[in-house]
């Protein structure tokens, strides 16, 4: 199978950014959750309508870190985004306080609880990311959280 430069240097990356604050490979193998982020999911909403995004978390289990990934199009510059404890439709209390993608994009990896961590990975669909901004204080995209 061919894997173009793009492909390597995507795998590269996401690789590295995996791999942060552990101490081998087979410390940042796990399987990986997304959320598809719009404004139409944000509850109680209104969300924004042309909102978009996409977010990607995984945990790592032996340090209990938390990397994540997220891109949103679409909204005004972005000035909050959070994990939230809460299934779809239901409006929740914030867990995780991520970076906000101001400028379209934001990535990092934290230190979280370990029950918490567990948890996450256990019932991703318990969990949201939702992006603020000034126009949309309350979350301009949201998305659930699925393996």
């Amino acid at each position: 199978m061919a894997v173009s430069r793009i492909g390597m240097t995507s795998l590269a990356v996401a690789a590295g950014l995996a791999l942060a604050g552990c101490e081998t490979v087979g410390d940042a193998v796990g399987e990986g959750l997304q959320a598809e982020l719009s404004g139409a999911m944000e509850v109680p909403g209104p969300g924004d309508p042309d909102g978009t995004g996409r977010a990607e978390v995984t945990i790592v289990d032996r340090t209990d870190n938390l990397c994540y990934v997220v891109t949103v199009a679409n909204i005004e510059p972005a000035t909050a985004a959070h994990i939230h404890r809460g299934a779809r439709g239901v409006a929740g209390p914030p867990v995780v306080t991520i970076d906000a993608p101001a400028d379209g994009e934001s990535r990092g990896c934290l230190s979280v609880p370990s029950a918490l961590a567990d948890e996450i990975e256990r019932a991703p669909a318990g969990f949201y990311v939702n992006v603020h901004n000034a126009r949309y204080p309350n979350g301009a995209v949201r998305g659930q959280l699925r393996r």
